[in-house]
């Protein structure tokens, strides 16, 4: 039998413990005194950066940021069509990166039963290093995935060795100038509902990061 292309795609997941609980909260408030307004949202984004930074001297956060108040002010309108007096609005938002997830837990049920203040969500996510290395690893599974199907391929129709010609991300294997489909190794980052309505104690429980990638290959046999 003379040469033959066979053509194959690879894929390959791991599931990894996450190790990185990220938290955003909010402050959000309104009312008819621009000062009165602006001083409880400072007040109560202090007391957020506070908590923050003892948090990290502790060890249970390993990074954290904040936004400046941002304060803006508009006339909404009644059920009736008439204009009303102008509200005037704030708003800070925090986001606290936990190695710690009982600390997480803990704080996430405190600070979501302060009025003024929205748990906007909390993410689970792997290490920059844990996420690159497993990336590296699930890309060469899923080539070697695609080895052994050509290799498979090839012995079923009596053939021997496969020489790989093209291996690339989905959608990019000779179809230069288009529009390619995603398939490098990508990472889901497990997520929380941000309904976090207080009163019991939230208990979080760490989702697995799913960590794939897809290939596809061309191959001759003879």
């Amino acid at each position: 039998m003379s040469e033959v292309t066979i053509a194959v795609r690879g894929e390959h997941e791991n599931r990894i413990p996450a190790e990185v609980g990220v938290a955003r909260v909010s402050v959000r408030l309104d009312g008819p005194k621009r000062e009165q307004v602006m001083t409880d949202a400072s007040t109560l984004s202090l007391r957020l950066r506070e908590e923050l930074q003892a948090l990290e001297a502790s060890g249970a956060l390993i990074r954290w940021s904040s936004d400046r108040v941002s304060i803006w002010s508009d006339r909404p309108w009644s059920q009736d069509g008439k204009r009303l007096a102008l509200v005037h609005h704030a708003s800070v938002g925090a986001r606290a990166e936990f190695s710690d997830f009982a600390a997480l837990s803990e704080w996430v049920t405190k600070v979501s039963e302060r009025e003024g203040i929205t748990v906007d969500g909390v993410t689970w996510e792997l290490t920059p290093e844990t996420s690159k290395a497993t990336e590296r690893d699930v890309a060469s599974q899923a080539v070697q995935v695609a080895v052994d199907r050509a290799t498979a391929y090839a012995a079923a129709i009596g053939l021997g060795s496969v020489t790989a010609l093209e291996i690339a991300d989905v959608g990019l294997l000779s179809k230069a100038g288009q529009e390619s489909a995603p398939g490098s190794p990508k990472m889901m980052r497990a997520m929380m509902a941000s309904d976090m309505s207080a009163t019991p104690a939230l208990e979080f429980e760490p989702q697995p990061i799913v960590v794939s990638a897809a290939v596809e290959a061309r191959f001759t046999a003879s």
